[in-house]
């Protein structure tokens, strides 16, 4: 039982530090393609799952995610949506395009 919740708690230290290090790099590039802190850190897993071929900073990231958009976490769509990255009509619509498509 204790090796379960020392495997999660590495687990999430490693997310953490995962979506950190990718807010700092974001935050550090300072260009147009930055996007706030709390979608950086809802998004962290969804990027390296998906997207970590491209730079964080680069306008490809923002390509790739909305390509695998139907595939991406509840929690970085609705901070996407929050954040005014993405339209919650854009949400309804994909979501039923790939209800439709099962």
């Amino acid at each position: 039982m204790s090796f379960l919740g020392k495997s999660f708690r590495t687990t999430a230290s490693t997310v953490l530090s995962s979506g950190l290090a990718l807010a700092a790099t974001s935050l550090l590039a300072g260009n147009a393609f930055a996007v706030s802190l709390r979608v950086q850190i809802a998004c962290a897993g969804d990027y390296y799952a998906h997207c970590s071929a491209y730079s964080p900073d680069s306008p490809q990231v923002r390509s790739c995610m909305r390509a695998v958009g139907t595939r991406l976490s509840k929690g970085c769509v609705s901070a996407l949506v929050a954040a005014g990255e993405v339209s919650s009509a854009e949400v309804k619509r994909h979501s039923s395009t790939r209800t439709a498509s099962k």
